[in-house]
């Protein structure tokens, strides 16, 4: 049976995604097998298992860190939030159907035995797990029926490491009262605290971890330095959705709508010199981009409406007529089109006029099709030749059922990985997707991280604009994330005492 470590947090953001990324990726490197766990994730950004099955993407993430494939054993339940008050809930990889929290919380305790099930067959196999909390386990309103924080340390009888995150103020207060705000039998259960991205110099905090350590009666086990890292973050937090920076000439505008999904999808980017890329929530932020994404939303119908409200979809109107290459994925890829209809209640009994950039229309379904696939594009034309016969992969994960009108084009030929591997035959193909001169979308997530269909993506914003296409970076982007895991372990290595870590764990490392 594997040893048991778990990372818990002050709050949500401190950290605890890439503390655990990190720690999986150093005990893998020492020879350990290791394997990371979530009980329950709530994140709008998620990812399909070779089997078809849905988990959150933090753990996906962890999941490579470890050099392992992701199983949905590792995050048993997702919550995605539709609305404010209520979530979709995913119970070992498929939709069980729409909760509200109130509901969802006085069901929690019937999920235990799922979890310890997931948990004890991951257990099985591993040496280690690294085990991640959620928000706060000092919440006092949520501590009832816990299974995600200190009930979840408890099922794994593991360790806690807690993180608090200095560089948003307040870190002493925060991993104080959170010690303080435990039971008894939880504060044991803490071995050992972590500050987590601190900028400066670490002589001027000596006074407070003296404190920290006396107040807790816990052992700093490290000071973590703000890391400039491009590794996957799990939620609409992430810093990544922040960044403003200038770099290539071509301008990706990324729409930030109020329930974006899957925004990881245009994580690839970074390997292109040639791209700024920038996610925007103000009209004023959009400049004069090249190309414009809409992403993947948990609520298309609402965020379509927010889109005409706030006036970006008269703004993104107005590129696209001068140019502009507008590219939908997933609900971006439904909003380009006449309409979207909702009338089984998949999102909110409604229904909506989309962009009406592509003659095409979307009717929600019951059913939920979560698929890994691979295919080509086909042989395009009306300005996208340099797309033309590129291999691609990735995941498909909606509701909806988009309708094309008339002989429409399709953008590309997907087939069903799982089915394909599990048959061992080539397996049927179906087209996906669609688009016209200077617009297209696509329902498959993960498109870009396909190295030549990304380049050439880029090649052809590039011709748009009459400038030079810049050689490519000499790593694929399957190297440039082992590359920022390494680098992530690295820093890690250096400012975390690893040696007392593995006494936690009951490891003897020498």
């Amino acid at each position: 049976m594997a040893r048991a470590i778990m990372i818990q947090g002050t709050m949500s953001n401190v950290g605890k995604s890439l503390i655990a990324a990190g720690l999986c990726r150093i005990f893998k490197q020492d020879g350990y097998r290791v394997a990371p766990f979530k009980s329950q994730n709530m994140a709008l950004n998620a990812y399909i298992t070779k089997d078809n099955l849905e988990m959150g993407r933090a753990q996906a993430v962890q999941a490579e860190a470890c050099g392992i494939e992701p199983d949905v054993c590792m995050n048993p339940i997702l919550l995605k939030p539709t609305t404010d008050m209520g979530s979709q809930v995913i119970l070992n990889g498929r939709a069980v159907g729409n909760m509200q929290a109130v509901k969802y919380f006085k069901k929690k305790k019937e999920y235990i035995p799922v979890i310890q099930e997931a948990y004890d067959k991951l257990a099985a196999q591993y040496d280690i797990i690294v085990i991640e909390g959620a928000g706060s386990p000092a919440e006092i309103n949520l501590k009832q029926d816990d299974i995600v924080n200190m009930g979840m340390a408890e099922m794994a009888d593991a360790p806690v490491l807690l993180v608090g995150d200095i560089d948003r103020g307040g870190v002493f207060a925060q991993l104080i009262g959170t010690v303080m705000l435990l039971e008894k039998e939880e504060q044991e259960r803490v071995k050992g605290i972590i500050v987590n991205k601190f900028r400066g110099d670490k002589k001027i905090l000596e006074p407070g971890l003296v404190m920290l350590e006396e107040r807790c009666g816990r052992e700093v086990l490290g000071v973590v330095p703000y890391i400039p890292i491009d590794i996957e973050d799990e939620d609409s937090l992430a810093e990544s959705l922040l960044k403003k920076d200038a770099g290539g000439a071509i301008q990706i505008a990324v729409v930030r709508l109020p329930h974006i999904s899957n925004f990881t999808d245009f994580q690839a980017f970074a390997l292109e010199e040639d791209v700024t890329l920038r996610y925007v929530d103000r009209v004023s932020e959009l400049g004069r981009p090249d190309v414009i994404f809409l992403p993947g939303t948990k609520n298309t119908i609402q965020d379509m409406k927010w889109l005409r409200a706030s006036g970006f979809e008269a703004e993104i109107l107005r590129h696209f007529k001068r140019g502009c290459t507008v590219f939908g994925i997933c609900g971006g890829y439904q909003m380009l089109g006449e309409s979207i209809e909702d009338a089984c209640g998949a999102e909110c009994l409604d229904s909506v006029h989309g962009m009406g950039l592509l003659p095409m229309y979307t009717v929600f379904e019951d059913s939920k099709r979560t698929s890994r696939v691979e295919g080509f594009t086909r042989s395009l034309g009306k300005g996208f030749e340099l797309l033309s016969n590129k291999k691609i992969s990735g995941y498909e994960m909606h509701m909806g059922k988009t309708v094309m009108k008339g002989h429409q084009e399709p953008l590309q030929d997907l087939r069903d990985f799982y089915a394909a591997e599990k048959s061992g035959m080539a397996g049927d193909s179906r087209a996906d997707g669609c688009y016209e001169e200077n617009v297209a979308g696509s329902y498959v997530h993960g498109l870009f991280d396909e190295d030549d269909f990304r380049s050439s993506f880029v090649k052809m914003l590039c011709g748009k604009k009459g400038i030079a296409y810049q050689a490519e970076r000499g790593l694929t982007y399957r190297e440039y994330k082992e590359q920022q895991f390494d680098k992530l372990a690295e820093v890690l290595r250096e400012n975390l005492d690893m040696k007392r870590i593995y006494k936690v764990l009951g490891i003897d490392k020498k």
